[in-house]
């Protein structure tokens, strides 16, 4: 379900951000007046689920080139890149 924005809102063009890393698709999504948000409502943020690592759309919903109003929630699924997770541990050999 996408919640698509306040009824008087102007309508805008859903942008292509499928394969943009997650801060780049924000951007995009925010440059054309739309909100990232998962496909769950009652879910934590997008922000919440992609921190620490770097993370790629993989896709969206509705697609682009669609219209819906300004400040509506643009659905997006997205995946972490192998061997970005911020990893805790030490890499040497404890002594």
């Amino acid at each position: 379900m996408t919640w698509i924005g306040p009824s008087n809102s102007p309508r805008v063009t859903v942008p292509d951000i499928v394969g943009l890393l997650l801060p780049h698709a924000r951007t995009v999504a925010s440059n054309a007046g739309l909100a990232l948000a998962t496909g769950d409502p009652d879910g934590p943020p997008v922000g919440a689920l992609t921190w620490p690592g770097v993370w790629v759309v993989t896709a969206q919903h509705p697609a682009a080139g669609a219209r819906m109003r300004r400040w509506g929630s643009l659905v997006i699924e997205f995946k972490e890149l192998p061997g970005t997770a911020e990893d805790r541990e030490p890499r040497r050999p404890p002594p």
